[in-house]
């Protein structure tokens, strides 16, 4: 089974309004814990799409529209992505998506390939969340409240004495720093 651990960054928390700025993800073969395949960019914005930029989104992940002026344009990422899930079988029943925040990293990852080409393509309609595997590991070990440590993954890092995650966020450093929780609640070599 391979997980797609995802991030995203973008220039608002609004889908219908903001912009995929950033994109990145890590194939890995979640039984043995080794890498299968890794792809990360920022992406282009227009002038318009910056002007609809929420500032607090933008002092969390630190781009500048000049850094994404040479951003890589979104058809182009959507090929790159396309052609990497292809190589790597990532298909329905052999793979699910991994993330802090699935049904927000899903809705702007659809803004790169949409639901209908994704579905098409039977690419897997599961997006897991670090949040509930957190949840439901300190449920069942009876160690830790999860309510009282917070849920956030610097609040789940914390919990488990890992390090928080580098600022500015930028989406790869999310994605290692998701697979250090994800390995240190689930683990691999299952």
């Amino acid at each position: 089974m391979l997980g797609i651990f995802l991030d995203s960054e973008t220039n608002g928390l609004n889908v219908q309004r903001h912009h995929i700025i950033e994109i990145a993800y890590k194939i890995i073969d979640v039984q043995t814990g080794s890498s299968v395949e890794a792809f990360s960019t920022p992406l282009f914005v227009t002038p318009e799409e910056w002007k609809s930029s929420d500032p607090m989104s933008l002092e969390v992940n630190g781009f500048t529209f000049e850094e994404l002026q040479k951003g890589m344009e979104r058809k182009e990422a959507a090929e790159i992505i396309k052609r990497s899930f292809s190589r790597c079988s990532v298909e329905r029943g052999k793979a699910v998506f991994i993330c802090q925040n699935p049904s927000f990293d899903r809705a702007f990852f659809s803004q790169l390939i949409d639901a209908d080409t994704q579905e098409e393509l039977n690419w897997p309609y599961h997006w897991l969340d670090l949040a509930s595997m957190y949840w439901t590991t300190c449920l069942h070990e009876g160690t830790v409240k999860p309510w009282e440590t917070g849920i956030s993954k610097n609040k789940i890092a914390e919990a488990l004495g890992l390090p928080l995650e580098k600022d500015p966020h930028k989406a790869m450093n999310g994605v290692d720093h998701l697979l250090l929780c994800y390995e240190k609640i689930i683990g691999f070599n299952q």
